[in-house]
C-alpha cells in the first residue's frame, strides 16, 4: 500500500465511510475511494488520464494548473468514464444515487478536489508528499 492510500485511507475514515451518511451520500470519502491508488482506475493520476482519454484534457489541465479551473458538466464525466456501466455508474450505485446524480456531484467535487491536490500545478510524484491534511481539505469540502 502506497502512502498516497494510506492517506486517503485515512481521509475517508476520517469523514467517515463512503456510501451514505446521515441519509445523504459522502462525496468527498466517495471520491477518495476513486483516487486510490489500488483502484480500479489506477489512482488520481490514472482517472485523469482517463478523463484526457475522453476528451477533457482542456480542463484536467486546468485543474491541475494554477489557473482557474474550467467546470465540466456531468454528462461529460458520464461520456469519459464510461457511462452508466462505467466508473460514474459504480459511484453512483455505491451513493445510491442515480447515474446523473453522480455525475453532476462528481462535476461539482472533482475539479476542486484535484486542484487541491495538485497546489504547486504538477501531480504529486510517487505517493502524497506535499498533499497536506486530504482529512482537513476534504472536510472543508464538504462543509462548504
Amino acid at each position: 500500500m502506497g502512502l498516497l492510500d494510506q492517506v486517503l485511507g485515512a481521509a475517508t475514515q476520517a469523514l467517515g465511510s463512503p456510501g451514505q451518511q446521515d441519509g445523504q451520500p459522502n462525496w468527498p470519502a466517495l471520491i477518495a475511494g476513486l483516487l486510490a491508488n489500488g483502484s480500479a482506475q489506477g489512482g488520481l493520476a490514472g482517472l485523469l488520464q482517463q478523463l484526457q482519454a475522453g476528451g477533457l484534457g482542456e480542463q484536467v489541465q486546468s485543474w491541475i494548473s494554477s489557473g482557474t479551473n474550467q467546470p465540466v458538466s456531468g454528462g461529460e464525466l458520464g461520456n469519459a468514464l464510461g457511462g452508466a456501466g462505467g466508473l460514474l455508474g459504480q459511484l453512483a450505485q455505491q451513493a445510491g444515487v442515480s447515474h446523473a446524480e453522480a455525475g453532476e456531484q462528481l462535476s461539482q467535487w472533482l475539479p476542486q478536489i484535484v486542484d487541491r491536490l495538485t497546489p504547486q500545478g504538477q501531480l504529486p510524484q510517487g505517493g502524497a508528499g506535499g498533499l497536506g491534511d486530504i482529512a482537513g481539505m476534504l472536510g472543508g469540502l464538504l462543509n462548504r
